[in-house]
């Protein structure tokens, strides 16, 4: 039980917390999130590509995937979903995977070691005046250079995620006089 104590006391380090507004319908922003073919368009930071999504969208379901570096590098990833309220919020563990969904440590990939084994991501989805507030927060980072550029990355999948809802309307940009604005708070 000391064991699991330390690792989990390692995990307390920063949070990022990221707040989006999109002029869309909470379905299809739960969609675009959820959905192997439509994560595949904005996982990864700008310049990174997505080529492998498997999600199990359940609680104790797994999720894995990877993106791949513009220098043709991948990187692996996986969770274990803990909450999933549809279309309200998501609740995953995420760590560093090999290809094959073995966890393992950052410096697997040449990263700080000082990274957790595991950290939680959530989302919420809520509707204000016909908008989504679109909240993630990630927990368990590391801090310093690699927490910034976590954050860097998770706002340019962001801008990514908005462009693909941008494009999953019909007509391409407007459903309903909508069209897809994304605010960084």
């Amino acid at each position: 039980m000391a064991e699991e104590k330390n690792i989990y006391a390692a995990q307390t380090k920063s949070e990022i917390t990221i707040t989006r507004y999109f002029n869309a319908t909470r379905e299809l922003v739960w969609k675009t999130w959820t959905e192997p073919e439509h994560i595949k368009r904005w996982w990864g930071p700008k310049g990174f590509t997505s080529h492998f999504c498997n999600i199990d969208l359940r609680v104790g379901g797994v999720l894995l995937f990877c993106m791949r570096s513009p220098e043709g590098r991948d990187y692996w990833s996986t969770g274990i979903f803990r909450e999933i309220v549809k279309p309200l919020r998501i609740v995953c563990t995420d760590s560093f995977a090999d290809e094959r969904g073995n966890i393992v440590p950052a410096s697997y990939y040449g990263m700080n070691a000082d990274f957790p084994l595991e950290m939680l991501w959530t989302i919420t989805l809520e509707e204000i005046n016909g908008n989504i507030k679109f909240t993630l927060q990630h927990s368990g980072l590391p801090s310093g250079e690699m927490y910034d550029m976590t954050k860097q990355g998770w706002n340019q999948s962001l801008d990514k995620f908005a462009e693909t809802l941008k494009y999953s309307l019909p007509g391409n940009v407007q459903s309903n006089n909508k069209s897809i604005f994304s605010n960084r708070l």
